[in-house]
């Protein structure tokens, strides 16, 4: 049988009653799971799996192996949908991959634009599931192929590449940037050393010993940082609301978020299909693209839609890349896919080689379904656009109470710990002084998520090479990420130079 055929018979396995109304059960968790900060994709769908096992009771194992992997797939999805609404409504990112979303969606919510932003999310996110699909098809074994040739050093120079890239979402002092990365990075080595099993940075406290957990940290530093802003600087302005303005994106809008998306949907499936890469990584990337390639980089961090629309396909897409080497090589790409392969496992279904071979059933049954649950996602989320918006309509003195009491309940929820509580407030602390002296914060925030598996990678690689730190340029995948990392930060240093030298002529 052709593809095409194979997909035919997983849309009959996806269409039977019983699988719609699963897909739409974990589409539609995964959009709350979504919007509450702390929970997660990650979280949600291992909630979720004993459930499956007693809502699955009486099918054959096929069928309850397909049924299940479809109900957790749909949660996947649609956390990734969901976490853009509280990070353009209240600067709160839902989950690690909506952060970047905060940088614009926010500012487009306070210019009256939240309506807007909402839509070209849940529109990018869409297109992003339709092309990650398609990709995932007609792409599955060579890139599956091409992400078996990456190895320690590979990954080692494709993070540090994220980290040069950072440079893009610097606002307007590169040098702060950077010193903002650097600090991330030294905040993900607290903790247990992995290779070692050395305490670092402890100072003795137990509590330190699984480091600091990255969503305290992000939430702390956007959503109560933007909270301590308001009340401290009385930016409140009483008896005046923000109003919502149009719901729907404009033509313009449409125009200028078309590019944005197709870009972050094909950059966010190819850097899912690497396991590790992960989501949050695609959208940091996409973002930084955009801002590189738009002829008004300044109007970034300041409510322009590429800075929704970019991130948002780019994670959307990236889940459905992660898909690749889960279903093909049987290797998790995320924390997510690695919870979704264990189910799988608890289904007696192997992932790798042979899974569309034994498991066809299982296989094409989840990605036609995929399918399915990204149109539901989309009627789900476009009427409620409308009602979203309105909480932006809240007056202050109510609206920061519960942006207090979602960040307090998503964290302990996580953590179930007062350590974090404690951190979450200091957190939010930094995030407004930082802020205020206009130091960036997604730097910052992307040092701490990529600090542990850069450290991993480049151990890893060194190990293999017996110390031997040429491994990382005589690999040549390894060594051109490398240049375009180099690039990256020397030649807008060079550009600048450039144009002073230009400058002091013209005056002399």
């Amino acid at each position: 049988m052709g593809t095409l055929e194979y997909l035919y018979n997983g849309f009959i396995v996806a269409l039977q009653w019983q699988n719609i109304i699963y897909a739409f059960i974990g589409v539609l968790i995964g959009t709350a799971v979504g919007v509450l900060p702390g929970i997660g994709p990650m979280s949600g769908v291992a909630l979720l799996i004993p459930l499956t096992s007693t809502l699955t009771a009486g099918s054959s194992p096929e069928e309850a192996a397909a049924s299940a992997i479809i109900l957790l797939a749909g949660v996947y999805y649609g956390a990734m949908y969901g976490g853009s609404t509280t990070s353009i409504l209240l600067n709160t990112p839902g989950e690690s991959s909506s952060v970047v979303t905060t940088l614009d969606g926010y500012q487009m919510a306070k210019q009256g634009r939240a309506g807007a932003a909402l839509s070209i999310a849940a529109i990018g996110s869409f297109f992003a599931g339709l092309v990650a699909l398609i990709a995932l098809v007609f792409l599955a074994e060579p890139l599956s192929e091409l992400a078996l040739k990456f190895g320690p050093a590979e990954y080692f120079s494709l993070m540090l590449l994220g980290l040069c890239a950072v440079s893009g979402l610097a606002g307007r002092s590169m040098t702060k940037a950077l010193m903002m990365t650097v600090f991330g990075l030294l905040l993900a080595t607290i903790g247990i050393d992995n290779v070692s099993g050395v305490a670092r940075f402890t100072f003795g406290s137990p509590v330190l010993y699984q480091g600091l957990e990255f969503l305290t940290i992000a939430v702390g530093l956007f959503a109560l940082g933007e909270v301590f802003k308001t009340i401290i600087e009385k930016d409140k302005t009483e008896g005046t609301v923000t109003k919502v303005g149009n719901v729907y994106p404009n033509k313009q809008d449409l125009k200028a978020s078309a590019g944005p998306i197709t870009r972050g949907s094909l950059l966010g499936f190819f850097i899912g299909v690497l396991p590790g890469a992960g989501a949050t990584l695609a959208s940091f990337f996409s973002y930084s693209m955009e801002k590189k390639l738009s002829r008004n980089p300044d109007r970034f961090g300041k409510g322009e839609i590429a800075g929704v629309a970019a991130p948002e396909s780019a994670n959307n897409a990236a889940s459905g890349g992660a898909m690749i080497p889960l279903l093909t090589l049987g290797i998790p790409g995320s924390g997510t896919t690695a919870i979704l392969m264990g189910a799988l496992i608890m289904y007696n279904v192997q992932p790798g080689p042979l899974l569309f071979d034994k498991h066809p059933q299982v296989a094409w049954g989840l990605i036609a379904s995929m399918f399915i649950g990204n149109c539901m996602l989309l009627v789900l989320n476009m009427p409620l656009v409308k009602i979203f918006a309105k909480i932006i309509e809240t007056p202050p003195k109510y609206l920061i109470p519960m942006i207090i009491a979602i960040s307090f309940f998503g964290v302990y929820a996580v953590q179930i710990h007062t350590f974090d509580l404690f951190l979450l407030v200091a957190c939010g602390v930094l995030g407004y002084l930082l802020s205020k002296n206009d130091f960036p914060l997604a730097p910052l925030v992307l040092g701490l998520v990529l600090g542990p598996m850069i450290e991993n990678n480049m151990r890893r690689a060194l190990t293999t090479s017996n110390g031997d730190w040429s491994i990382f340029v005589t690999h040549p995948i390894s060594l051109i990420f490398l240049i375009i990392a180099a690039c990256w930060i020397l030649i807008p240093i060079i550009l600048k130079w450039s144009g002073k030298k230009v400058l002091i002529n013209e005056e002399d």
